[in-house]
């Protein structure tokens, strides 16, 4: 998972996160991010791993009512580039959303974006994504990035949105 995610951000935060941090740091900051995810995950994290023959194609990360006005929060989704443009992150989104429907079925699902992240902007408008705040995030390099956060008012819209 660390290796996916830190590849992922390695290809799209190019000119976006400092290329030091990109080529000698993140793969340890998501090896120790996903190594205290997974031995003491909080209550309301549920992550999905897509596989086939023994590889890691793509994964979601979620938090349950993460936020009380927004909902559900979509942490982290990943598709291997090989596969991309295929519909995996989408059967990931439809996946997660079952669990959210069973468990938090009465809030809806947001996601926050670096602004500059145009692949992963285009995604999320294209599956409905209401652009409703820009924030300041402390990117882990140490830089402040501005980033969008989408909204979905509820788990079903969303998920008319990405069938």
């Amino acid at each position: 998972i660390a290796h996916l995610h830190a590849h992922n951000w390695q290809r799209h935060y190019q000119g976006i996160l400092e290329q030091d941090y990109l080529d000698n740091e993140a793969l340890q900051d998501c090896l120790l991010i996903w190594q205290t995810r997974l031995t003491n995950p909080p209550y309301n994290q549920h992550i999905l791993l897509l596989e086939a023959n023994d590889r890691l194609l793509g994964f979601i990360c979620a938090f349950g009512n993460h936020d009380v006005e927004k909902g559900t929060m979509i942490d982290a989704l990943h598709v291997s580039p090989d596969y991309q443009g295929q519909g995996l992150g989408k059967w990931l989104i439809k996946a997660m959303l079952e669990w959210v429907e069973h468990y938090f079925p009465e809030h809806g699902i947001y996601l926050e974006v670096a602004e500059k992240n145009q692949s992963a902007l285009d995604f999320y408008e294209h599956i409905g994504g209401q652009s409703t705040l820009i924030k300041t995030w402390q990117a882990p390099s140490g830089y402040q990035l501005l980033e969008k956060v989408f909204t979905w008012p509820s788990s079903q819209v969303m998920l008319q949105a990405v069938s």
